[in-house]
């Protein structure tokens, strides 16, 4: 078990948004902490690499995507019984390629969220993200 003292590690997310405001979502495989949950797909950053290069590599690694720009959208740290994370969310419109289930994983694009269960930490990121994507 993890202490909310221990620092937290750096995880980059990425957010893919269609120009329709859609975006991707990922099945948290078999094996994983959280295991069928849905997420936005990333992963941890390496010692040395840098937030973007992460992201860029995960999304290669996991769904066959090269991501060519990805702006910053917001940082947010939580705490699960397995660890304490700090979640550094980019949005990206211009990326190369289809989404490939590269670790058995299931995805989807969404309008309106409509999977369960979401990942604890991405719950409170939706109404944020629904106000980015669809401006009054």
């Amino acid at each position: 078990m993890t202490s909310a003292k221990q620092s937290p590690v750096d995880v980059a997310v990425g957010i893919l948004m269609q120009e329709n405001g859609d975006v991707l979502l990922a099945q948290r495989p078999a094996g994983k902490p959280y295991a069928g949950y849905w997420e936005f797909p990333g992963g941890k950053v390496e010692a040395g690499e840098t937030v973007e290069n992460a992201l860029k590599r995960e999304f290669m690694e996991e769904l066959g995507i090269t991501i060519s720009s990805a702006s910053p959208w917001c940082c947010v740290e939580y705490v699960y019984p397995h660890a304490h994370v700090r979640l550094h969310f980019f949005i990206s419109r211009d990326w190369h390629g289809v989404p490939q289930s590269r670790e058995g994983q299931a995805f989807c694009w969404q309008g309106d969220i409509h999977v369960e269960p979401l990942l604890p930490a991405t719950i409170p990121l939706l109404h944020w993200l629904d106000e980015y994507r669809y401006p009054h």
